[in-house]
């Protein structure tokens, strides 16, 4: 009879076999540092005009707070929950909850809108290669139809992949990311060199953009441009070691960063802020074509369509990882944590994802006030990031409080760095609510409208309590009573052909 440690342990994908450069792929796709430049940098502008590296310079300092306290409460507690099993364990189920629930939320409500972002530049690509019409149909990507449509399909597509395993996954997303940073780096390091724009210090001094107001809003804005680097937390294990997920996500984050900076700093080089404020979301084609003929000016929109399919995908794994980890402690249905039999992934919860997700894409294109509220959204998503990002943060800070009489380093690094991190967004996002709640003197559906702006955050937090009510009084989950999160051996395990369970890619 062979031991354990000799019994084959099933396909390759059940096993722990995700490595560092795993999570970096994973991180990276999610955080899409080639969309967020491609299509964000005049967004950021409109807030810090030429002062725009100086904010995401500044943006980066709480979240390397965040990531740092991500990596120390991983590092004693691995778990594909992260945020929503270790606040609930540390300061209470009630926030636990809420901190799984707008990740949840905002996930699929950022894969609504980026399906349809997809679709547009896979069409504008196949503009750029000579196909504008496919029987009969023009391929137009301003047609919020047509875009939505190609969109679904390349949601699809990244859904049917993440299903077969994380592992094939994120094969397929370091090949796209080698290929768009390759091209983003050559494209914005020969406008850096040529551009005729004169280099300012002032572009690095956050003191001088405009106002408080500006900086704040700014600020909520980079930090969804960072958001993104955690999603390696949530396959931590489904690696060989848990550490190797922190190291992941610290990795990717400091590579966005410096991709960040790099492309403000391109763009600057080459475009007057009235100029990267006019072109918007087409600011990198414009890039392209700026600086190289046809067909090299259309790589840079190759690698954008290449980061767009990598960033759905990225969010369609740790988002079914987050739910699996709920619904194991009764606070989503059962269903949520149903395995595939031979790849073991939660195959049911990623396709209900990518499901809520199409529908909203679709019904956005009838309904022109829903698409008014999709684009509101993901306009106040980082609001709701900067809420569980401060909880995860200040988790770790009430955890290790003890370390505060372990010496000056660990103190730094277990409780000052990570509540000082989570104040910061805790403040910022105060300050935004109040914001939001005074810009504006009626209630109107529109994206610019701040009690607008103010209300869908307000709702995705209100629907997380009373499905939070529901699983506590009606659901009777153990996770209302403890604030623990279970491990593998609570879930049911897919079976092997003898019979035998396989060894689950998630526990904890």
């Amino acid at each position: 009879m062979p031991s354990a440690a000799q019994q084959d342990p099933g396909p390759p994908s059940m096993r722990r076999s995700l490595g560092v450069k795993d999570g970096v792929a994973i991180a990276a796709s999610s955080t899409a540092a080639t969309t967020s430049i491609g299509i964000g940098m005049g967004a950021l502008a409109a807030y810090a005009g030429r002062q725009t590296p100086a904010l995401l310079l500044l943006a980066f300092v709480p979240i390397l707070g965040i990531a740092l306290s991500y990596a120390r409460l991983n590092r004693s507690e691995p778990n594909c929950g992260s945020g929503y099993t270790w606040v609930g364990r540390t300061i209470g189920p009630w926030p636990g909850f809420l901190t799984g629930w707008v990740v949840l939320v905002g996930n699929v409500i950022f894969m609504a809108y980026t399906g349809a972002v997809t679709g547009s530049v896979v069409l504008q690509f196949l503009n750029k290669l000579g196909l504008y019409s496919v029987w009969g149909l023009r391929l137009d990507p301003a047609s919020t139809g047509v875009s939505t449509a190609v969109g679904l399909l390349a949601l699809v597509v990244v859904t049917l992949t993440a299903i077969t395993g994380v592992r094939a996954a994120t094969r397929l997303q370091m090949g796209l990311l080698i290929f768009e940073y390759a091209v983003l780096l050559i494209f914005c390091g020969y406008a850096l060199v040529i551009g005729d724009q004169p280099f300012s210090l002032s572009w690095l001094n956050p003191f001088e953009i405009g106002s408080l107001q500006a900086v704040a809003q700014g600020m909520v804005l980079a930090v969804f441009f960072y958001w993104g680097w955690d999603a390696a937390f949530s396959v931590n294990e489904e690696t060989r070691n848990s550490s190797d997920a922190a190291r992941g996500g610290l990795i990717a984050l400091v590579v966005m960063m410096g991709l960040f900076l790099v492309g403000a700093l391109a763009f600057q080089r080459v475009m007057s802020t009235g100029e990267l404020l006019h072109n918007g979301p087409q600011a990198l084609t414009f890039l392209g074509g700026a600086l190289a003929p046809e067909p090299w000016a259309s790589l840079p929109l190759a690698a954008l369509m290449c980061s767009a399919f990598a960033s759905l995908q990225s969010s369609v794994i740790p988002t079914a990882r987050g739910a699996l980890a709920m619904a194991r402690d009764r606070t989503l249905g059962p269903v949520w944590q149903r395995l595939h039999p031979r790849y073991g992934s939660p195959a049911v919860g990623t396709l209900l994802i990518m499901a809520i997700a199409a529908l909203l894409a679709v019904l956005a294109v009838g309904i022109p006030k829903l698409n008014d509220m999709i684009l509101t959204a993901v306009n106040s998503i980082g609001l709701t990031v900067a809420l569980y990002y401060g909880l995860t943060a200040l988790a770790c800070a009430v955890r290790f409080r003890d370390s505060l009489r372990a010496g000056v380093v660990r103190a730094l690094r277990d409780v000052v760095v990570p509540a000082v991190s989570a104040l910061t967004l805790f403040g910022l996002g105060l300050y935004l609510v109040w914001d939001y709640a005074t810009m504006s003197d009626h209630f109107e559906l529109s994206p610019d409208n701040g009690w607008f702006m103010l209300l869908l955050p307000v709702l995705f937090i209100l629907a997380g309590l009373a499905t939070a009510a529901w699983a506590k009084w009606v659901r009777r989950a153990p996770y209302f009573r403890t604030g623990q999160g279970t491990d593998a051996d609570a879930i049911t395990l897919p079976m092997d052909g003898d019979g035998g369970p396989l060894p689950s890619p998630v526990k904890g």
